[in-house]
C-alpha cells in the first residue's frame, strides 16, 4: 500500500498525542505528509456561541494549541488544520479535500452511557471514510505511566 498523505485527529488529549506519534512513525517509513486535523463542534449554547466570537477567540487559542504539535523527527512534514463542524463528517471531508490514503485516529474507549450520548467519532469515520482508518487505543502501561509522572511517582 502506497502512503503519501496521512490524516491524524487531535482534541488534545494523551491518546491522540499517541495517535500523532504513531502517524509520524508512518509517515516517516512512507515519506508521507501528516496533516493533523482539530475539529471544532458545532456550539451547543448561545452563551459557547458568544465565547467563541469574543476578540482572542476560542478558535485563536486552538489554533495556537495545534501548532504546538510537531513530530520528534524533523523530517516528517506536518500541515495543521483547523475547522468547525460535525467531527465525523469534518474528518472524511479533510481526507478527500487533502488527498490523503490514511486517517489515524485514536479511540477513548467510552462504553455504556457516554458512548450512546457521545456517539463514537471513529466508528462514524470507519462508516464514511473512502481510504482505510487506523484506530489506535493507547496502551494502558503508558496510561498509568503518564499519570504517575504527573502526580510525581514512577512505578512499575
Amino acid at each position: 500500500m502506497k502512503i503519501d498523505a496521512i490524516l491524524v485527529t487531535t482534541d488534545f488529549s494523551e491518546p491522540d498525542d499517541y495517535a500523532f506519534k504513531l502517524a509520524c512513525s508512518l509517515a516517516r517509513d512512507h515519506s508521507a505528509q501528516v496533516f493533523v486535523l482539530h475539529v471544532i463542534p458545532p456550539p451547543s449554547t448561545h452563551g459557547e456561541k458568544l465565547a467563541r466570537a469574543a476578540p482572542d477567540s476560542y478558535r485563536d487559542q486552538l489554533w495556537r494549541e495545534l501548532v504546538r504539535i510537531k513530530p520528534a523527527d524533523a523530517s516528517v512534514q506536518v500541515e495543521h488544520l483547523l475547522t468547525e463542524g460535525h467531527p465525523a463528517k469534518e474528518i472524511v471531508q479533510a481526507a478527500k479535500e487533502k488527498g490523503c490514503d490514511l486517517i489515524v485516529m485514536s479511540t477513548h474507549g467510552r462504553t455504556g452511557l457516554s458512548r450512546l450520548l457521545l456517539g463514537s467519532v471513529a466508528e462514524q469515520v470507519l462508516r464514511l471514510a473512502t481510504c482505510p482508518v487506523l484506530t489506535v487505543k493507547m496502551p494502558s502501561e503508558e496510561i498509568s505511566l503518564a499519570g504517575n509522572e504527573k502526580a510525581g511517582k514512577i512505578t512499575r
